[in-house]
């Protein structure tokens, strides 16, 4: 959920911790992946209108947003008759502009049931499968997908999870398949702005799904680990479609 930032700035992390002591609270452990993001969710949809909310969960940048996704998507080989995972699916920001164009299957799997069933209204598709998951995993056969994307996914899960991720990806890819992620790296300044938000976050004791960092030797790494091929990375600056930058950084991996 999210993108340039990562998720919500400092700000509206204090701004949401501050409602939230607006009313009794429930514990929520924050190593708990699906119940921090739900947790967090559910008081977007307490404190919000209905479509506020939706759009501040994942970040914001509705329809920029998911048209530079979108567009990126289609840059690196996603076709009319493609099979798109969306893994991350939120409130639907990339559903939404890819129902005109895809007429392939997709398939949008997201923890939160209420992030997954507005992007199922948005995408107004009777044809495409949204599912609720409870943890790391991606409802599908072996050897049938033909993309992955995970936008503002790995940057809000543990370098185990993020790497389980992955895997699930690659078993779920075609051959030649590709998998398209963004991610957060110390290298960028803007990043690193990012990063002493989350630190002071942390001081602040604002507990929302957290910011995590990549490095592309890692990355490197990791795909030699799991027999996949490094297409390219690019920077979170970089012009890859005319609709606009991402603000993270890319990574694009091809199963061999």
């Amino acid at each position: 959920m999210g993108e340039v930032g990562g998720g919500m700035n400092l700000s509206q992390r204090l701004r949401l911790f501050a409602m939230r002591f607006a009313r009794p609270r429930r514990v929520v452990d924050i190593h708990d992946l699906k119940a921090v993001n739900v947790a967090m969710v559910d008081d977007l949809l307490r404190l919000l209108p209905h479509d506020e909310a939706m759009a501040t969960a994942i970040g914001g940048d509705w329809d920029a947003g998911g048209a530079r996704q979108a567009a990126i998507l289609r840059h690196y080989g996603l076709c009319e008759d493609s099979y798109l995972v969306d893994v991350g699916c939120g409130a639907g920001r990339l559903a939404g502009p890819l129902s005109t164009f895809l007429r392939g299957r997709y398939l949008g799997v997201d923890l939160v049931p209420a992030l997954v069933a507005n992007a199922r209204r948005v995408a107004a598709r009777p044809d495409w499968r949204f599912e609720v998951i409870d943890h790391i995993g991606i409802p599908e056969t072996d050897g049938v997908a033909d993309m992955v994307c995970f936008f503002s996914v790995l940057t809000h899960v543990a370098h185990e999870q993020a790497y389980w991720y992955l895997e699930e990806a690659k078993r779920v890819l075609n051959p030649g398949g590709r998998i398209v992620f963004s991610f957060l790296e110390y290298r960028e300044p803007w990043h690193m702005k990012i990063f002493h938000e989350t630190v002071a976050s942390a001081k602040a004791r604002v507990y929302t799904p957290p910011n995590v960092f990549l490095d592309r030797s890692g990355l490197q790494t990791w795909a030699e680990d799991l027999g996949l091929s490094v297409v390219e990375f690019r920077d979170g600056g970089d012009p890859i479609v005319t609709e606009g930058n991402l603000g993270q950084a890319l990574c694009i991996l091809e199963k061999r």
